[in-house]
């Protein structure tokens, strides 16, 4: 009896040592990662078998985005872009505050995004996508920015007009809403190009106004194309260009008025040949007409003429009665013009000088000038016995000497 005791006895201790055995393994089982979840059996190793190792952790996804979250008066030529290290790109989404989507190119890889469309100023974007690690795990990240905004933004405007007709002198003229410090940027930003393959340069008057033209009158019948590539070029200062746009103008044969104070005369020259001879009379001694070569800006039928623009007074000895001058062809924007004179100067014509600086002509002449010339044809005058007008004082570009206009410092 005692025997059989002692033998149950036993059996139970081995069952409970067995039983302990087998739950310590269940411990060990569950290896530490990057990634919560996941079941394994335990097993009791045996003595030939080394215990498992542990699953590597997961590498986590990296990824930069730019524009960088919340920036602010970004370029809208910035192409956004999604980059991304130890995992790839399921979905991204660009979308505007307006609700416009903004469409991209994924690379074969799936692991960089870029926007294959310029963006819009002033407008809010939302940068989201959706990212999956090498398990398969995915994580969406949002961000937003914002483009440039009304007051850096910056225009510009430009003469001639786009598909015009003009003369041989017609300087290409720029005026910029802001003031351009990298001149560099904006020039290379414009390319000029000409039908008979003529170059030429720009010459800065201003912060504000650039003119180009090329080194010799622009050859009769061509056609020149001004192609503005300024959407988003710096102008400096933060100030951001904000359109693209490409013009072109015709130059027609050439017409050229040359006006002598020695004979008093005007001599009109098409295509190198004289075809009409008039007398004039020209600036006084107090008014001198300026010398050198003026462009046709504009032309009217009639314009009123008031000694106040010149800066007259009544009383002044000077000053002369408003009147409506006939036929004038402005020369300068202050005020000379190629127009008929009025009918106490009739008798001064081929003789004598009694204007305010303008060419006085005969009915006759003026209306001829009027007919036969256009904006950018040339008028020279020669011997009066001062210097050119300014370059601001209309297109008198062509009496700066090509090697100082081309060469011009970009301060």
């Amino acid at each position: 009896m005692q025997e059989k005791s002692n033998r149950k006895r036993w059996i139970a201790l081995a069952a409970a040592a067995a039983a302990l055995v087998v739950g310590g393994a269940v411990g060990v089982a569950v290896a530490s990662g990057a990634f919560e979840g996941g079941s394994s059996s335990a097993q009791t190793p045996g003595p030939s078998s080394p215990p498992s190792e542990p699953a590597a952790p997961a590498v986590p996804v990296e990824f930069t985005a730019e524009p960088a979250d919340q920036a602010v008066e970004v370029n809208p030529i910035t192409v956004p872009t999604l980059k991304v290290e130890h995992g790839t790109i399921d979905s991204v989404s660009l979308v505007s505050s307006g609700g416009t989507k903004v469409t991209g190119d994924l690379t074969g890889a799936k692991t960089e995004w870029s926007a294959a469309e310029p963006l819009a100023f002033n407008t809010e974007y939302t940068f989201e996508f959706t990212l999956a690690d090498a398990s398969g795990k995915t994580t969406t990240a949002s961000q937003t920015f914002h483009t440039v905004t009304p007051p850096h933004e910056a225009n510009a405007f430009m003469g001639p007009v786009d598909k015009s007709v003009v003369g041989v002198g017609h300087p290409i003229e720029i005026k910029f809403s802001e003031p351009v410090t990298n001149k560099t940027a904006v020039e290379e930003a414009i390319t000029i190009t000409s039908s008979a393959t003529q170059t030429g340069a720009f010459y800065w008057i201003t912060d504000n106004w650039v003119r180009y033209r090329p080194e010799t009158f622009w050859e009769p019948n061509s056609t020149v194309t001004v192609d503005m590539k300024l959407f988003g070029v710096d102008f400096g200062n933060s100030m951001i260009g904000n359109f693209n746009e490409t013009r072109t103008f015709t130059v027609h044969n050439s017409r050229v008025a040359v006006v002598d104070n020695l004979t008093k005369t005007m001599q009109v020259f098409i295509d190198g040949q004289l075809t009409r001879t008039f007398p004039v009379t020209l600036g006084d001694e107090q008014w001198p007409s300026p010398s050198g070569y003026q462009v046709v800006m504009s032309q009217h039928a009639t314009l009123p003429f008031r000694a106040e623009s010149i800066g007259l007074k009544p009383g002044d000895p000077d000053y002369y009665e408003p009147f409506d001058a006939s036929w004038a062809s402005r020369l300068t924007n202050g005020g000379v013009f190629v127009h008929q004179a009025l009918p106490g100067a009739m008798g001064a014509l081929g003789v004598i000088n009694v204007s305010h600086g303008c060419v006085g002509m005969s009915p006759e002449g003026a209306k001829y000038f009027y007919d036969t010339f256009e904006p950018g044809d040339l008028v020279q005058v020669l011997n009066t016995g001062v210097g050119p007008a300014a370059v601001w004082d209309g297109y008198g570009d062509w009496n700066i000497p090509w090697t100082e206009y081309s060469t011009q410092p970009k301060a």
